[in-house]
C-alpha cells in the first residue's frame, strides 16, 4: 500500500500518481492540465483532444476505489485560462460525477483562472496543520503539500535504466508527481527542485507492491541513482 509518514500523518502513495490521506478518506492530485490538447491544437499542434477524459476518467476511477470522502486538487487544474470554456459535455459529465458525494477543492494555480465548477475553489488551505497549495514556498515554516514542478527520477536496475514520475518528501514539504494525462517531468536533482530540499529528501516512486525511496544526493548528477525499497504496509 505504500504507506509513509509525513508531519505526525500517515499517507498513502498510489502508482496512478495521486496521494492519499487515509485518516481523513482525502486524496490528492497535482497538475491536472486539463484542455492541453486542446490548447495545443489552437497553436497549430494537433494532438488527440482526448486527454481530459483520460485524467477525469483516471480521476474518478482512483477516487472511488479509495472511497474518497475528500479531494483536493493542488493547482494547475486547466492548463490555460478558458480551459474550462473548452470541456467537452462528457468531460463535465466526469467532474459532476466526481463532485458527487464527496467534498472537491480546487486549489488555484499559475495557469488557473476563476471558473464556475462543482466544488470549493480556494487559494491554498491548511488541513489539519498542513498546508495545501499548487508551489511550494521556501520560506514556509509549516508542513507543506504542493505540485507546480512535475517531477520525475531516473532509476537504475540491473537490467535497465527508467524515468518515472514521482513524489519528492523532506522534512517539511511533500511535492506530488503531475497526474495530468499530457504532463512532462522535471528530474528531480534539478536546481529548482533541489533549492526547496537544502536539508535532503527522497524520491518516492510507487508500485503496486513496494514504495521506492530515492535519496535526492548524488556526487554524479549525470548517473541514473539506485533505489532502495520499503515493502507495503
Amino acid at each position: 500500500m505504500s504507506l509513509f509518514e509525513f508531519a505526525g500523518q500517515q499517507f498513502r502513495l498510489l502508482p496512478e500518481r495521486a496521494l492519499f490521506w487515509p485518516s481523513r478518506r482525502a486524496l490528492l492530485v497535482a497538475d491536472l492540465h486539463l484542455e492541453k490538447a486542446s490548447w495545443f491544437a489552437a497553436t497549430g499542434q494537433m494532438l488527440p483532444p482526448f486527454d481530459s477524459r483520460a485524467t477525469l476518467t483516471r480521476l474518478a476511477a482512483i477516487a472511488d476505489s479509495c472511497d474518497a470522502r475528500e479531494l483536493w486538487a493542488l493547482g494547475d487544474n486547466f492548463h490555460d485560462a478558458v480551459g474550462p470554456e473548452r470541456l467537452d459535455a462528457e468531460s463535465r459529465g466526469l467532474i459532476d460525477a466526481i463532485a458527487r458525494g464527496r467534498r472537491l477543492v480546487w486549489i488555484a494555480g499559475n495557469h488557473d483562472a476563476a471558473a464556475t465548477m462543482p466544488g470549493d475553489r480556494m487559494e491554498e488551505a491548511d488541513v489539519n496543520g498542513l498546508i495545501l497549495r499548487h508551489e511550494a514556498r521556501p520560506d514556509e515554516p509549516m508542513p507543506e503539500l504542493s505540485g507546480h514542478f512535475h517531477p520525475k527520477v531516473r532509476i537504475a536496475t540491473a537490467m535497465r535504466t527508467m524515468s518515472r514520475p514521482c513524489a519528492v518528501i523532506g522534512s517539511n514539504r511533500i511535492i506530488l508527481p503531475a497526474f495530468g494525462a499530457l504532463t512532462g517531468g522535471l528530474d528531480v536533482r534539478s536546481p529548482a527542485i533541489m533549492a526547496l530540499f537544502p536539508q535532503g529528501g527522497e524520491a518516492l516512486v510507487a508500485t503496486r507492491h513496494r514504495l521506492l525511496r530515492v535519496p535526492l544526493a548524488d556526487d554524479r548528477p549525470d548517473r541514473p541513482i539506485r533505489s532502495r525499497r520499503q515493502t507495503s504496509g
